[in-house]
């Protein structure tokens, strides 16, 4: 699974705004969070993972969860890349339509 994919999911982006806000959490204390059962959590937690976007450590009977910081990276440079070819469309356009005004009429 995608990025993208993994993080179209409201409940996937929750979970992943708290681990970036506390750093790690066990899956216990992330189902504590939703009103959802553990299992569709769990369930959840496994897209992430499964999208490289957290890491699970296990601690006797509990698994930890951390973010996964490589995938963000390159989510955040793919987001720059767009900007940026989103903003050169805007200036050629507002380029353009500049050159359009300044022509006398015809």
């Amino acid at each position: 699974m995608d990025v993208f994919t993994a993080l179209a999911e409201p409940t996937r982006r929750n979970i992943m705004e708290m681990l970036a806000a506390s750093g790690s959490l066990s899956a216990t204390d992330i189902y504590k969070n939703f009103k959802s059962s553990p299992p569709a959590i769990s369930q959840h937690l496994k897209v992430l993972k499964t999208a490289n976007l957290v890491r699970v450590e296990k601690r006797a009977q509990q698994r930890i969860y951390y973010v996964n910081p490589e995938p963000m990276k390159e989510l955040e440079k793919w987001i720059q890349i767009f900007t940026q070819r989103m903003q050169d469309s805007h200036d050629r356009l507002e380029a353009l339509l500049q050159k359009k005004m300044s022509e006398p009429p015809a």
